[in-house]
């Protein structure tokens, strides 16, 4: 199993409401693109989601958050929600809201070609 095709339907349930959202398969999962810039994905039964680096810390004492850590070295900025973490609609969007806040100043990741 790549990604939760469940998570992933209620994170589209979520965005529904936005335009200028993109799905790309990458990272060995779904990741959703928020005006061109990576804003929370879902890989296995996990959510990811791209937050304020400034907010990391107090994030990753919510229940179900983790850091992300795909090589060995945490991600700053990068949190991993576990199913208890996400399991009800107003948790879920908590996370969503908050990588939504950051998205409008993150910066867009530089296109390879």
């Amino acid at each position: 199993m790549a990604y939760s095709e469940q998570l992933a339907e209620r994170v589209r349930d979520i965005f529904k409401r936005l335009s200028h959202v993109e799905e790309k398969k990458m990272m060995g999962g779904l990741t959703f693109m928020v005006n061109g810039k990576m804003c929370v994905g879902v890989h296995k039964d996990d959510l990811m989601a791209r937050i304020d680096p400034d907010v990391y810390e107090v994030a990753l004492r919510r229940k179900g958050c983790r850091p992300m850590d795909f090589t060995g070295k945490p991600m700053k900025g990068f949190a991993f929600v576990g199913p208890e973490g996400t399991g009800n609609k107003k948790d879920l969007s908590h996370w969503i809201d908050l990588a939504l806040d950051f998205n409008k100043k993150a910066k867009a990741s530089k296109k390879r070609g």
